[in-house]
């Protein structure tokens, strides 16, 4: 298992036979330590007979790999870890507690053979060699232990979400169906008041994810948007499948929502999920209404080239609307720009001075301000952009700031020559 030598093998051997000697104290020790330290960690009388189970498990594992010196590839995960990472997934322990747990039980279990060995009274060599050779081994030992509890708190939270979700999700399509429903009844069934204002979220991973715990990162990214938004309670989470969820969250009096906020928390979210959202709106009525408008978000976000990480409904409406028919959106921005329709840096650099032009209220000097060039450089790509489209930018100038929008949010998608 190394290359420390015969002699720290054995001598690891003897110091885990004197550690196995008071197994059960030493399994007490790193349960009662864990639980002093991570309350969170015993749930109920069942889980918390299972994390003991699971620590004693572990550590009769590890000692017996010492003894014997066991390949780390030829082992085989404690079936109590594993069962106990299914209890924590279904109790909403977050993973992150169920890492820590592993970090703080291998120090405490350290401190028990490193205590033996201070009492072998090694040479300073001989002790050095076994120290190393027993944190080699250890943390190799809780480096494959977590990445299998890991997986298993994954697929057992994705599972668990869908199983306890399935009444949720059949009451959320009565509500966007417009069925009759009864307002105490449903909102008793969903854990979510109704009659407030709603944000409407859709949350989706690009590509299927290995061993299917989409879902877990998904209600994990919700939950942490929904904290860093201060929403007053926990927002509504129902999957649609295995990399897709629906979302609201819940805003109570409040009508407004800081789009700058929200793609932040997006963005400092997992690297790898997209969200679309709708605009606040209040009531049952209001329910449905962000959630189309989420949906439509999605329908632009997953047809742009390349993709946004976030895209809120109220800054793409007018493109969202038309995404329905790319191709004669691609042929209308073409009439529209003209030659500047082209996917090139040249016109690209047209384009973005334009937008900028028009956001500032056709403002020569806010234009150069913002996009730090020169007023004259400014004066220039408008001239060359009116020449290539061979009209001012103020004819047709509503279609044009749509065009530049469509352009903005779907690029390639849109313009000419692309796929």
């Amino acid at each position: 298992m190394g290359t420390e030598g015969p002699e720290p093998a054995k001598e690891l051997s003897v110091i885990a036979t004197h550690v196995e000697s008071r197994l059960t104290e030493v399994g007490r020790d790193i349960w009662e330590y864990l639980t002093a330290e991570m309350p969170q960690l015993t749930g109920d009388d069942i889980v918390g007979r299972i994390l003991r189970a699971s620590v004693e498990e572990n550590v009769a594992t590890l000692l017996h790999i010492f003894e014997h010196d066991i390949p780390l590839e030829d082992l085989e995960g404690p079936t109590a870890a594993s069962e106990y990472a299914r209890r924590l997934a279904q109790r909403d322990v977050p993973l992150s507690m169920l890492i820590r747990a592993y970090r703080v039980g291998h120090w405490r279990f350290l401190q028990w053979c490193l205590d033996e060995a201070d009492r072998r009274d090694a040479d300073d060599r001989l002790s050095a060699a076994v120290n190393r050779r027993m944190l080699r081994v250890s943390f190799g030992y809780i480096d494959r232990i977590t990445e299998r509890v890991v997986e298993v708190h994954q697929l057992e939270r994705d599972r668990w979400l869908l199983s306890r979700t399935a009444v949720r999700a059949a009451r959320v399509r009565d509500i966007l169906d417009e069925e009759q429903i009864g307002l105490d009844s449903a909102e008793t069934a969903l854990g979510y008041r109704l009659r407030q204002n709603h944000l409407g979220l859709v949350a989706w991973l690009p590509a299927l994810t290995r061993g299917g715990t989409g879902l877990a990162r998904l209600d994990r990214h919700i939950h942490e948007i929904a904290e860093e938004l201060d929403c007053p309670a926990g927002p509504l989470f129902v999957p649609r499948d295995e990399v897709v969820a629906w979302a609201w969250l819940p805003f109570g009096s409040h009508n407004e929502v800081s789009w700058g906020q929200l793609s932040r928390a997006v963005e400092d979210g997992d690297p790898s999920v997209r969200v679309c959202a709708g605009s606040v709106q209040r009531g049952v009525e209001g329910f449905r209404r962000t959630n189309r408008e989420a949906l439509r978000a999605q329908e632009l976000a997953t047809a742009a080239s390349p993709g946004h990480r976030f895209t809120a409904y109220p800054q793409v409406a007018p493109v969202a609307l038309m995404c329905k028919n790319l191709t004669d959106l691609r042929a209308w921005v073409g009439s529209v720009l003209g030659p500047l329709a082209v996917d090139d840096e040249h016109s690209a650099r047209l384009r973005e001075t334009m937008q900028t032009f028009l956001a500032t209220g056709c403002s020569y000097t806010a234009t150069a301000s913002s996009q730090i060039l020169h007023k004259n450089t400014v004066q220039y790509r408008i001239r060359k952009a009116e020449e290539a489209m061979g009209h001012s930018i103020h004819e047709g100038r509503t279609d044009l700031e749509v065009a530049l929008l469509a352009v903005r949010y779907l690029g390639p998608t849109v313009l000419q020559g692309w796929g």
